[in-house]
């Protein structure tokens, strides 16, 4: 299954960061293409109907939100991630992007 990008503030983020970082968001998406649905934690958690969470440890703890559409997946949103818990302004953006793509 193949991954795209829905916003180009994705793309930046992900260009932002160090090689090292990059080569570990690059495989992780490569994991998540090839498990599909069956990626499964430490790697990858359901947070709501629909919305996923990539998870990728590194020193930036990067946050992947996407969905599974129309036999692709579609990355909505990328943090780096400082604390325990996911931020509100951050999940309402995966939130509305998801809405945006299903109409």
């Amino acid at each position: 299954m193949n991954s795209f990008s829905i916003h180009k503030n994705i793309d930046k983020f992900i260009d932002s960061l160090s090689r090292e970082e990059r080569d570990k968001v690059d495989y992780a998406i490569e994991m998540l293409e090839i498990k599909e649905y069956k990626i499964e934690m430490p790697f990858s958690r359901k947070i709501e109907k629909d919305l996923y969470e990539l998870r990728i440890k590194s020193s930036k703890n990067i946050r992947i939100f996407y969905t599974f559409h129309e036999n692709k997946i579609a990355l909505l949103h990328i943090i780096g991630k400082k604390s325990q818990k996911l931020v509100l302004k951050d999940l309402n953006t995966a939130r509305n992007r998801l809405k945006w793509l299903k109409h």
